[in-house]
Formats: C-alpha cells, sequence, structure tokens
C-alpha cells in the first residue's frame, strides 16, 4: 500500500495558526469580462474547501470554474462565480458579505454581526438554530409527506421549515418545527419522546421490520449542520448509494447519454487518485461533490473544476484523510457510487409546482393532502417562510413516477387555490445553447498542470430556497 507521509498537527496548533493567519479573499472585478474571481488564501484543515463553497452557494451564485491547490498547510483557491442571470457580483453589501463569511466560516456558522452587513434578501437560510430538528431516513411512498404533515398537526407541532430529498427508493427529510401555541422549540424531554414515538408510527407503517428506517430530534444548536450536507449525511448513512452506476461506458466525460461519469486513477507520482466526474450542470453541483469527498474522509489537494453549456467536468487529486491512496478496487467502488448519488440525489425529477401563501398552521398538511388524495407523490420538497407568506416548492409525479395528467394538476390548483400554486415550466438545468443543443467546452486538465509542475494555481416555513 503506498502511503505518503504526513506529519502530526495538533488542533490547538492548527487552530492558533488559523487565528493568527485568517483567510484572506479578494473580490476581482477586473481581470474577467464574464465573471467574478473570488480569491482565497487560508492556512489549510480538513473541510475549509466546503465552507468556502457553501458561503457561495448558499448565496445562490453560480461557481462556472475553480481552481484549486492546498499542497502543504496553506490553502489556496480561485472560484469564477457570477449571480444566477450571469452577472458579476458588483453589491458592495454583497461583496462585504461574502469576505467576511469566507473568513468567519471556521467558526461553522455566520454569526449575526457578519448577517447585519447585508441584506436580509441575500442572507443564507440553509440552517436553523432555533429550532428543533425532526431528521427521518426510510423507503419512500406515495402519500408520505401528507402522513407526516398531519401527524405534526395532530401533535400541535409548527412547520418551521422543510427540505426533503428521493433517491433510488429512499427517502431523506429533514423538518424544523416549534410548538404550535408557544412558538418556540421544543426542548422538554417528555414532550420531544411524545414526537418521537409517533413520527416512528408513522415512518413504520407499511413498512417490514426489517427494512432500514430512522427518526432522530435534536434540539437547537448552534453547531448545527448545514442543512443540505446533513441531507448527504443521512442518505449516505442510508446506503442510497448502493444501486448507483452511473455510465458503464470508457469515456471520462459526460456525452449525452444523462448518465454520470466518474473515473478514480493513480496518480503514482505524486502520490494522489484522481477522480473525474463529469455530467450535466446544474446549480449547486461543486457544493454536492466536495461534500461527499470531506465527509467521506477524502482530502482534495488539487482540482480543476469547469462548466460551460450543458456539461460540467471536476477533476479532483485527493487522498485519504489519513494520507493513503485508494488503493483497492473495493475503494474506488465504493467512492465512484457516492459520487454519483451525490449528483443525482438533488435532481428532483416530476413537474415543479411553487407556492406562495398566507402562512397557517394547517397549511402543509392541507396541501400536501391534496396531492394525496388526487394521485400525486412528491419527489422533492423545500419548503420556507418569508415574512407572514408561505414558501415552497414541490416536484410532483404520479404514484407510479411519471409525469403528471394537466387535467390532474388543474385540479390540484383549483382545490388549493389557483394563485397558490404556480406550475413552474422552465428547466432545471443551465447551460444549453439557444438551440437546445448541447454546448461543447474545452477540457481543462490539472494533471497537465501539475505535470508541467505549477505548485500553485490563482487566479410557519423559513429556512430554505433552492
Amino acid at each position: 500500500m503506498a502511503i505518503s507521509y504526513q506529519h502530526y498537527v495538533d488542533p490547538e496548533y492548527e487552530s492558533l495558526m488559523e487565528r493568527i493567519h485568517p483567510p484572506w479573499v479578494s473580490i476581482d472585478n477586473k481581470t474577467c469580462q464574464d465573471c467574478t474571481l473570488v480569491k482565497v488564501d487560508s492556512v489549510n484543515r480538513h473541510g475549509i474547501l466546503l465552507e468556502m463553497v457553501q458561503v457561495l452557494t448558499d448565496l445562490d451564485l453560480v461557481i462556472s470554474k475553480s481552481y484549486i491547490s492546498s499542497d502543504g498547510g496553506w490553502f489556496m483557491d480561485v472560484f469564477h462565480v457570477t449571480d444566477q442571470l450571469g452577472n458579476k457580483i458588483t453589491d458592495e453589501s454583497l461583496i462585504h458579505y461574502i469576505q467576511q463569511a469566507i473568513c468567519a466560516s471556521k467558526s461553522g456558522g455566520i454569526t449575526k454581526e457578519v448577517e447585519s452587513c447585508v441584506k436580509g434578501e441575500v442572507r443564507p437560510r440553509h440552517v436553523s438554530t432555533e429550532h428543533t430538528a425532526i431528521e427521518m431516513t426510510l423507503r419512500d411512498r406515495p402519500g408520505l409527506m401528507s402522513e407526516i404533515a398531519a401527524a405534526l398537526y395532530q401533535l400541535g407541532c409548527k412547520v418551521a421549515a422543510a427540505v426533503a430529498w428521493t433517491h433510488n427508493t429512499r427517502v431523506a427529510c429533514i423538518i424544523y418545527v416549534e410548538e404550535g401555541l408557544k412558538d418556540g422549540a421544543i426542548t422538554d424531554p417528555n414532550r420531544l419522546a411524545q414526537v418521537q414515538y409517533h413520527m416512528e408510527n408513522v415512518v413504520g407503517a407499511h413498512h417490514e421490520n426489517w427494512e432500514r428506517r430512522s427518526v432522530r430530534l435534536t434540539v437547537p444548536t448552534a453547531g448545527r449542520t448545514h442543512t443540505e450536507r446533513r441531507l448527504h449525511q443521512l442518505m449516505y448513512a442510508d446506503m442510497d448509494y448502493e444501486q448507483c452506476r452511473g455510465c458503464d461506458g470508457c469515456s471520462r466525460q459526460w456525452n449525452g447519454c444523462g448518465k454520470t461519469h466518474v473515473s478514480i486513477e493513480s496518480c503514482n507520482e505524486k502520490g494522489y487518485s484522481v477522480v473525474n466526474v463529469s455530467c450535466r450542470d446544474r446549480p449547486k453541483l461543486l457544493f454536492d461533490t466536495v461534500c461527499v469527498l470531506t465527509d467521506m474522509q477524502y482530502v482534495v489537494f488539487h482540482a480543476a473544476v469547469s462548466s460551460k453549456g450543458c456539461i460540467a467536468n471536476q477533476e479532483y487529486f485527493i487522498r485519504q484523510k489519513d494520507g493513503c491512496t485508494l488503493n483497492t478496487e473495493d475503494e474506488r467502488h465504493k467512492l465512484r457510487k457516492c459520487l454519483i448519488a451525490a449528483v443525482e440525489r438533488r435532481v428532483s425529477h416530476g413537474l415543479r409546482l411553487d407556492m406562495r401563501t398566507q402562512n397557517r398552521m394547517k397549511l402543509l398538511s392541507d396541501v400536501t393532502r391534496v396531492f394525496r388524495e388526487n394521485g400525486l407523490s412528491i419527489s422533492g420538497a423545500e419548503i420556507g417562510t418569508e415574512a407572514d407568506k408561505a414558501v415552497g416548492t414541490f416536484y410532483v409525479t404520479d404514484a407510479s413516477g411519471n409525469d403528471v395528467n394537466p387535467n390532474t394538476v388543474e385540479i390540484v390548483r383549483r382545490e388549493i387555490g389557483g394563485s397558490v400554486l404556480v406550475v413552474n415550466k422552465s428547466s432545471p438545468w443551465i447551460g444549453r445553447t439557444r438551440n437546445g443543443n448541447v454546448e461543447e467546452r474545452p477540457r481543462m486538465s490539472l494533471g497537465n498542470l501539475l505535470r508541467a509542475q505549477l505548485e500553485r494555481l490563482s487566479g410557519n416555513f423559513s429556512l430554505i430556497r433552492s
């Protein structure tokens, strides 16, 4: 087994070095005509890359390219970013927020002081430190969200936010709740036990005893994991990746087949494992892949990420946290399946329905009941509030996972309220040309850069919004 030597670094010393040399962040709007460069230099530590990407994706910024280098004790990264409309980042308050948030990321969250530096509408809403969290994983089935929402209403719990992903017949769901009458988090042990008991009954309904399922309640905490990262962790623990295959072809690049390409090779001269991911591009793709690599205890030493048109290519030079490369076929096979799962989990299939209406206690229960009664199954959901308005997005299919009949959609809209639900016909994918064809892109290989010995590269509902 090839092992690269890594000396032990005391965590307290590492923390001291980060306090002495905090991250340096530069926002460059002059170098490139079509994007803003976010350059970050920092003391290196495990997980810092994910924190940088998390700050940018939480602000709905599009990362079209990224160059990463973190050999030794220093981290250097360059992100090419735009807003959702393809414009540069010019708002001074947003620029200041990005700089401050990245510097504050080592604390595991964004402080109140940093939040006050920017307008409320661009604050990340992916972590709740004020609500009780209910985390569930189980086999997906039609009407599940309706059963969960109805049970919470009967228990007197107000839903503050919720997000659900479905993948490979499995579902992971995180719901943030508070006491319906007291407007506060549920912290009483007896009350928590009561909610836990009833939610376990809902999750266990229509399931065999041997089937995997879990229900977990957590009280508010300042160190709570980012919601979408936690969803990845839940689905990984639930082993939703077991059925992932990706593309069986030998090509390392996405060729329009619709499947994700992942290849893992060895770079013996540098002591790395080289991971190439090629797939259809979409928002937050970089966050999802880096999230899985980080939580599987892999360290990204170098990377080149690019996206243009409909294609995304990511190349990572990695080692395990203990310095080992991936030397066995079992290790490579598992990582390949997990990366494919990371790409697929967020891809919600079905018709997108956007909701916006006056918030009320029973709203989620009523909306999901109408879906169930009309034979619609929820394949994904993100729910939150803006002021006193309930806002959310549902992806729905029929009970068999097929496209929804338009007549059924109109019936559902009339029952819920025509102005409440809006059919969103926009494509979830980004980067197609005007004629709908896939745009080709130049392939950038960090391997070529490394071989050229370039050591560093420059250059209730209140939480979730996609």
